[in-house]
């Protein structure tokens, strides 16, 4: 009889808890779009995401700033298929997004000087 009362208890217990939750999700995300703060956080979770800094592309490639863009596509074509064959997709990852980030500052670099 008390296992049934304490098994009762729990369920309804339970129940109030996940629509008081929810409820208070709800008003979150309401008082955050209100205020513009909900947008603004997905865009830069956007951006965060795809964007690396050229010193840590660099790094992950293993060039130096003066490295040409012919030796920046070997490096890359090299780590590109040893993480292909026997690494692992998030290094093989890294090492793609290393290069269009270089691609940037490359392309910028050649708009320079022309």
């Amino acid at each position: 009889m008390a296992a049934r009362l304490l098994a009762n208890l729990l369920v309804v217990g339970s129940g109030i808890m996940v629509r008081a939750f929810a409820q208070a999700y709800r008003q979150a995300l309401a008082n955050a779009s209100k205020s513009g703060v909900a947008h603004e956080t997905v865009q830069n979770i956007r951006r965060g995401s795809k964007i690396m800094a050229e010193p840590e592309a660099r790094q992950v490639l293993g060039i130096t700033e003066h490295s040409t863009w012919e030796e920046i596509l070997q490096k890359y074509d090299k780590l590109f298929e040893n993480n292909a064959k026997n690494g692992s997709f998030y290094l093989q990852s890294k090492v793609h997004r290393a290069k269009e980030c270089l691609e940037e500052v490359y392309q910028k670099k050649a708009e320079g000087n022309s």
